[in-house]
């Protein structure tokens, strides 16, 4: 399912107060948390992930992690009483894994349950909680894109040509992966970019348009391979 231009999967349960997802394993049982796609999108880069040492029953709402991005510290809190049985380290080691793949492998602790009954009776379905999430979009602002970006450039007021310089500046310090969202009000940019793209050899990985205003996700290639136009 897609809400307001991000992705909410249909195959778990949500709490959308605390932000995070539910997700029964095949084998039953247990259960992985996660946090939710739009929380990633409005938080930027997260850029550290330390769980809490916590043993035993937790109650509803105890937090399990601490995550800290660009933009927000918060805790990533269990939606219903359980034992936690796993932790992914491997989000702890590289917490980007919350941005860029928040309902897979950036999925935080895998719990068992006290009550087996409590999800179904307490969490809510994508199609219950999506309009509430749409709201919340539209009221936050809230974007979501293929990757998340490392820095947004606003460029409105400027001319193309000012704007790539600006571009071509921003990423060449940057390592390959990192990606730009450029934002400009210049009508010729979709052609220019195409252009841009052409002579650099970047990836335009997505892009929108909103008003007057136009948005470009660029990912900096480790080997860009630039196109010449045919004369």
């Amino acid at each position: 399912m897609d809400v307001g231009g991000c992705p909410l999967p249909e195959d778990r349960l949500y709490d959308l107060e605390n932000d995070v997802w539910w997700k029964d394993d095949p084998e039953g049982g247990s259960a992985r948390v996660g946090i939710l796609g739009t929380l990633a999108a409005f938080a930027g880069p997260f850029r550290s992930l330390a769980f809490r040492p916590v043993e035993g029953t937790l109650e509803r709402g105890r937090s399990v992690a601490t995550v800290e991005s660009v933009r927000l510290t918060g805790a990533v809190r269990l939606p219903v009483t359980a034992v936690v049985v796993e932790r992914n380290h491997e989000v702890a080691r590289r917490p980007r894994l919350l941005n860029d793949s928040p309902y897979d492998l950036g999925w935080v602790v895998r719990v068992r349950p006290v009550r087996p009954q409590e999800p179904g009776e307490s969490l809510e379905t994508a199609r219950a909680v999506a309009g509430r999430l749409g709201e919340r979009i539209r009221a936050q602002r809230i974007r979501c894109w293929p990757m998340t970006p490392d820095i947004e450039l606003n460029e409105v007021g400027l001319e193309c040509s000012a704007v790539f310089a600006r571009l071509d500046e921003e990423l060449s310090p940057r390592p390959p992966g990192d990606a730009v969202l450029l934002v400009t009000d210049d009508p010729t940019s979709p052609i220019e970019f195409v252009r841009w793209t052409d002579r650099t050899g970047h990836t335009v990985v997505a892009h929108r348009k909103e008003g007057p205003l136009y948005q470009f996700l660029v990912r900096k290639e480790a080997d860009p391979k630039p196109r010449r136009r045919a004369p």
